[in-house]
């Protein structure tokens, strides 16, 4: 029996025969809202044997051709990039060195880190019935309502779908709810497999509804251990968090030893799973962003173009200006849309309900701003406006003369000449990296402790800890004075109106072998 090393969070399950297991290691959502316009994409990488295979997503209304498309998965490489916890390199610069006065002012602004870029027949006597058919991509797609939970499994089971064994209770709910399923089986034919592993097409589908939810409950069926759930969301100057969960924000801005560079997402692997033991209930918010802008950048910042591809060409608020090079112009900018990133990361014992989304408040943190003498903040505070991301940092303290009367320590910069700058690390892939060593003493100064919430209006799940304040840490070198770096402006989003949110389940299935 082949089993995932790791398994990440998926929204259903997947299904194999009596003698093989399947994992789903690793799941991203994206999702863009638009007042009740819930446009949801999803990545997920299947591991298991190559037959045939299908995926089932519960959504709250009948879904038509036009409602669903296969996106690149290069867009899900480059969001997960821009979003992911980043590892900054900086050098203290000469203590001797003129600061000029309007640097100086400026060390309450963002830094900029040197050298990175800008940023069915015979279903009716079981209660299932089709309601559409059509093919999309390599999935060929059906729609199904049901009205009983078990003549859902007994028609899946006819069909020749292995179910996992205690699925009904799980899909209860859903039926009750009045959920359609939809059904998008795949040709392995059309997929390219690595050792077992095939990497899917992103499928990308929209709908309208009051509530955004995001149910997880059916992915528990297929939990080994722990499972992670990386999700995504785009809304107009708003960022998201949890309702029915308690929020906190991940620790940041902590220095880290040299030996981390090498080895960066278990670093930051310890951190979280020393965030989440602490908070075994909560959902950590790793940035909220301009998503038009990004600083430090570990990779370009999204375009237009890929706003629009992640929903807005279907926003219900977007306004035509007419055709320009054959394709439609919208009124919007990418720097229009705040990006949230939400990390969960859980067993079967900490999650009892699906995900409730709801709009929260500004927070910022992560940054290089501080005054003289000051350290830097490492949780998020309450601000007007969204610059918050999990941002770490090795540090280079000066090693040459000082001669001056009055040096100043502690400004941070660009590598001294002849020594090459790099741009920012990401963290990615974060469910296949290595967790089996804790390297929590990479981490200078990190005293580990409860971090600090998100919003003050948190609702913590049922027996979960409250909210608290982030640990405090120690600098690793003077941390005081003007920055060297090339300043930056703050982005602050135009102020409008606050979305409530929607999103919905996954659940996979793969077809047995006739």
């Amino acid at each position: 029996m082949t089993l995932a090393n790791t398994a990440a969070a998926f929204c259903g399950f997947y299904v194999s025969d009596s003698s093989k297991n399947l994992y789903n290691n690793a799941t991203q959502v994206a999702l863009m809202r638009d007042g009740t316009r819930t446009v949801l994409s999803m990545q997920n990488n299947y591991e298991g044997p190559p037959e045939k295979f299908a995926m089932v997503v519960p959504v709250p209304v009948v879904l038509q051709k036009e409602n669903v498309k296969t996106l690149p998965r290069e867009l899900f490489t480059k969001l997960e990039e821009l979003d992911a916890p980043r590892l900054v390199e900086y050098w203290e610069q000469d203590p001797c060195r003129a600061v000029p006065q309007m640097e100086a002012r400026a060390s309450m602004s963002p830094l900029r880190a040197v050298g990175h870029g800008a940023g069915g027949g015979g279903a009716g006597d079981l209660g299932v019935k089709i309601e559409a058919q059509f093919t999309v991509g390599e999935y060929e797609i059906v729609i199904l309502s049901a009205e009983d939970s078990g003549g859902l499994e007994t028609w899946l089971r006819r069909e020749k779908y292995s179910i996992p064994d205690g699925a009904e209770p799980y899909l209860r709910p859903y039926v009750q709810a009045g959920s359609k399923f939809f059904v998008a089986k795949v040709d392995p034919q059309k997929v390219t497999f690595d050792q077992g592993r095939a990497a899917l097409s992103p499928l990308r589908f929209w709908y309208d509804q009051d509530k955004l939810t995001l149910p997880i409950r059916l992915g528990l069926l297929n939990a080994k251990d722990q499972q992670d759930l990386i999700v995504h969301v785009l809304a107009k100057s708003q960022r998201y968090e949890v309702a029915n969960y308690e929020n906190v924000a991940i620790p940041t801005n902590i220095d880290v030893q040299p030996t981390a560079k090498d080895d960066f997402g278990s670093v930051y692997n310890a951190l979280f799973d020393d965030t989440v033991r602490e908070h075994p209930h909560a959902i950590v918010t790793e940035y909220a962003w301009d998503a038009g802008s990004c600083d430090p950048c570990p990779g370009p910042s999204l375009t237009m173009a890929d706003v629009a591809t992640l929903g807005a060409d279907v926003s219900p608020s977007r306004h035509d200006l007419g055709p320009a090079q054959g394709a439609p112009r919208y009124a919007w900018r990418q720097s229009n849309y705040v990006l949230t990133r939400l990390h969960a990361r859980y067993n079967k014992g900490a999650i009892g309900e699906d995900l409730v989304f709801r709009a929260a408040p500004p927070i910022v943190g992560g940054r290089e701003m501080r005054a003289f003498g000051e350290s830097l903040e490492q949780t998020a505070t309450p601000s007007s406006f969204n610059n918050f991301q999990a941002r770490y940092a090795i540090r280079h303290p000066w090693t040459g003369a000082i001669a001056c009367e009055h040096p100043v320590r502690g400004v941070w910069g660009g590598p001294p000449e002849g020594v090459a700058s790099e741009s920012p690390r990401a963290a990615m892939n974060l469910a296949f990296t290595d967790r089996s060593a804790s390297k929590l003493t990479e981490l200078i100064g990190y005293h580990a402790g409860p971090p600090a919430p998100t919003s003050s209006a948190a609702a913590p799940a049922a027996g979960s800890a409250a909210p608290a304040s982030s640990a405090s840490s120690a600098p690793s070198a003077p941390s005081h004075g003007a920055c060297g770096c090339e300043l930056a402006p703050s982005r602050v989003p135009t102020s409008l109106a606050i979305f409530s949110a929607a999103l919905a389940l996954v659940g996979i299935v793969r077809r047995r072998r006739s």
